[in-house]
């Protein structure tokens, strides 16, 4: 009977064990997010799930084409970093991204922004210090810092950077 209380307490132990690492590595190591929606299309697609990792932001601010997660309502949302603490962004009638007055040169958006999709970004926005303006892939479908709702940033608000497609299997590992 001593036997099995000990093989029961070590195998609790264990447990216990286990289920700290796992709180300590999705609390501050990484976590599983899912794609909710097409507003990253083509880059993600709907139920896409992706690794996020949360320690890389903890040393070093994202940079510009990264894919972020944050938190917004009771949703976390997924998007491109497109301007920069500090930066000056603004788009145009015609669907033109400027930084700093120069316009920015990327092929990440599915598409032209539709000047029905411009949001506060008409006019110049200055972003604060600790400010990132974030977009979706598929511009004219996305709720991002062109909208009040969602506005600029800040880096204490990123949960990580997303790495890594885990699902499906078929689209398995980096994405660009």
């Amino acid at each position: 009977m001593n036997k099995v209380l000990k093989e029961l307490f070590s195998l609790g132990i264990y447990i216990l064990c286990i289920l700290g690492l796992t709180f300590l590595v999705i609390k501050f190591v990484g976590q599983r997010t899912v794609v909710d929606g097409s507003s990253m299309e083509t880059t993600l697609q709907n139920g896409d799930s992706l690794w996020v990792d949360k320690i890389s932001y903890r040393f070093k601010g994202p940079e510009r084409f990264d894919v972020i997660v944050f938190p917004h309502d009771d949703v976390y949302l997924i998007k491109r970093v497109i301007a920069l603490p500090g930066e000056k962004i603004r788009i145009d009638e015609n669907g033109n991204i400027y930084i700093n007055g120069e316009i920015l040169e990327e092929d990440y958006g599915r598409e032209v922004i539709d000047a029905d999709h411009i949001g506060v970004a008409w006019e110049d926005i200055q972003l604060g210090d600790d400010e990132y303006f974030v977009m979706g892939d598929n511009r004219n479908n996305s709720t991002d810092s062109r909208y009040p709702i969602v506005g600029n940033i800040k880096k204490s608000r990123i949960t990580g950077k997303a790495v890594i497609r885990i699902w499906p299997f078929s689209k398995f590992g980096k994405f660009r």
